[in-house]
């Protein structure tokens, strides 16, 4: 078999299974839930930085870096919430795509920009958590937003595939047997 036959049967395979559970559990919804609201903490952890000045956010944090970073924050959350309304998988790789795309670009331009000063991360936390957060400087925020443009672009493309695909075994018609 060639490989190019395989990689097609490998994907109408998991197309095909991701039609059959496209309904999103009780504990999938749950866990949406938990994060919207673990979403909404990372979103008052940062005004919490930029209303405190504590020097996290430099001067170059300007009105479209502030609409790219939390826009792209916001919608994360928004999509959690839909997708947890409407119940479909498939919907949800659909806001997930946009999502990627929203991310990639946004990393992309503070990547660029980088209107941020990581040894001030920690600043908020009480002393016994510093540890968690204080790992993370510049460099290493520099290297994991490089990760993060090519993980979200990947996956934007997964999403889009596996979108259509399984869009189109959903819209197959399903024979009933007596």
């Amino acid at each position: 078999m060639s490989e190019t036959k395989v990689t097609k049967n490998w994907f109408d395979r998991h197309a095909k299974a991701e039609a059959k559970k496209d309904t999103l559990s009780y504990s999938e919804r749950v866990g949406n839930i938990v994060g919207v609201m673990i979403g909404l903490l990372i979103v008052l952890y940062f005004v919490a930085h930029q209303t405190g000045s504590t020097g996290f956010f430099t001067s170059k944090f300007d009105t479209l870096e502030m609409l790219l970073f939390y826009g792209s924050i916001m919608y994360g959350i928004v999509s959690m919430v839909l997708k947890g309304l409407f119940g479909r998988k498939n919907l949800g790789r659909l806001l997930d795509v946009f999502g990627a795309i929203l991310d990639a670009v946004a990393i992309a331009w503070l990547f660029v920009v980088f209107p941020f000063d990581f040894g001030h991360l920690a600043d908020l936390l009480p002393d016994f958590l510093k540890f968690l957060l204080q790992w993370i400087s510049n460099d290493v925020a520099r290297v994991l937003m490089m990760l993060g443009i090519i993980a979200t672009l990947i996956m934007a493309i997964y999403n889009a595939i596996f979108y259509v695909l399984v869009r189109r075994e959903l819209s197959k018609p399903t024979l009933k047997t007596a």
